[in-house]
């Protein structure tokens, strides 16, 4: 036998790779409307601890086995190539992976499925977080209206700003830090349906959240002269705002700065209490197949719980808080994911025919800063919040952001 030349090798190996694909493809594609899997929630977790909390609890619940049907979907992470389903498909989950650029793809690949129907689900994105201690504590548990992509602006090294930068982080279009950017991507900003949030909160409310001694122990190192009387509490429900950032950032003077952008960015109507790496870029993706008619963007929902916290207590310095001394938060923020969420989920199915299946009217605006889902954003100043697109979005100067 004649040994194989490099390109017929590299040939047969796009065919042995490829054309198992195509036919998959095909085969997705010939799905009938009928046959396509239309949840009425849809949990959204972003690494396997988020997830495997649903998969040990959701039984003991007596709402069946979420691992009871598992669809493999092309596009979805390589850690995570599966939807999982209860086996009457009411409720399904995806984890995206961690990072930005994870959570849009999967969640890109999931919309744009054929297997799916997701026009009247309700999307409940639920994981741990940082928590600002002002608002919330380890384990608390936040709902939001608002997620911030706080990181989304220049940056100088603290170690080179300004001298009468407070920050080394600066809005795009400006000239220092606590501005208005004047050039806007379309994701610095997303509001969440203020009614689901509030009847999400409710459902919330009737968990038993659970805590540990360690955590306590931690919260007591927070006292109320710099008011952080919420951290010293025991995990709550409550309505504040999530922060994006690839970056995990630790410590006051980060964490302020991107608590005062959240302020700034949302016209003082937003509260930053909790800190992701995902969320915006999700809520991105839902905008743009809202746009499409694919999903329907009133029905998100935004969770967080606090597995840390975002800066030290008192006396200790940001890197023994980050790196040294145990939060003991983690456990108990995962774990009030499920106590929480499963509430809301039990909620939603429980309330379907009544009220949920025809949807909760949004009275507040929705979407991202351009208005692209129709209304005025009732947050920001000067153009945005006239409707209109900031000409700078034109200006030949955006490119240079990303070179």
């Amino acid at each position: 036998m004649r040994p194989m030349r490099p390109a017929a090798f590299v040939l047969l190996a796009w065919y042995q790779l490829t054309i198992p694909g195509l036919v998959a493809a095909a085969a997705i594609s010939n799905v009938s409307n009928q046959d396509r899997i239309a949840p009425k929630v849809l949990i959204i977790s972003m690494f396997s601890p988020e997830a495997e909390v649903w998969y040990i609890n959701m039984p003991r619940d007596g709402l069946g086995d979420l691992l009871a049907v598992n669809i493999p979907t092309p596009g979805l992470s390589m850690r995570y190539p599966h939807v999982h389903c209860l086996a009457n498909h009411s409720v399904c989950q995806v984890t995206t992976g961690e990072a930005e650029i994870n959570a849009a793809a999967t969640i890109t690949a999931l919309t744009l499925s054929d297997r799916f129907n997701l026009t009247k689900t309700y999307f409940l994105i639920a994981g741990i977080a940082g928590v600002n201690p002002k608002h919330a504590t380890l384990g608390g548990v936040a709902l939001a209206r608002y997620a911030v992509q706080v990181a989304l602006q220049f940056e100088f090294d603290a170690r080179e700003k300004p001298e009468n930068f407070t920050t080394g982080y600066f809005p795009y279009g400006t000239n220092g830090p606590e501005q208005f950017p004047s050039i806007v991507y379309g994701t610095e900003v997303m509001e969440l349906n203020e009614a689901l949030r509030d009847m999400a909160f409710l459902l919330a409310q009737k968990a038993q959240l659970t805590d540990n001694p360690d955590a306590v122990f931690y919260r007591s190192k927070y006292h109320d002269t710099r008011g952080f009387l919420a951290a010293t509490l025991g995990p709550s429900v409550v309505k504040c705002d999530t922060a994006t950032s690839d970056v995990y950032y630790s410590g006051t003077l980060l964490s302020e700065a991107f608590e005062n952008i959240t302020s700034i960015w949302t016209n003082g109507t937003g509260r930053y209490c909790m800190t992701a790496q995902e969320d915006n870029a999700t809520l991105e993706v839902l905008v743009r197949m809202a746009i499409e008619g694919l999903v329907d963007f009133s029905r998100v929902i935004v969770m967080r719980t606090g597995a840390n916290f975002d800066r030290p207590p008192p006396n200790v310095s940001a890197y023994d808080h980050l790196l040294v001394l145990q939060q003991n938060g983690f456990d108990i923020a995962n774990q009030n994911i499920y106590r929480a969420g499963i509430e809301i989920v039990k909620g939603i199915l429980a309330k379907w025919d009544c009220t949920f299946a025809k949807g909760v009217k949004a009275t507040n605006y929705i979407g991202d800063i351009f208005g692209s889902l129709g209304g005025h954003p009732d947050f920001g100043t000067g153009s945005l919040t006239e409707g209109k697109r900031p000409p700078s979005m034109d200006s030949p100067g955006r490119s240079n952001l990303h070179s």
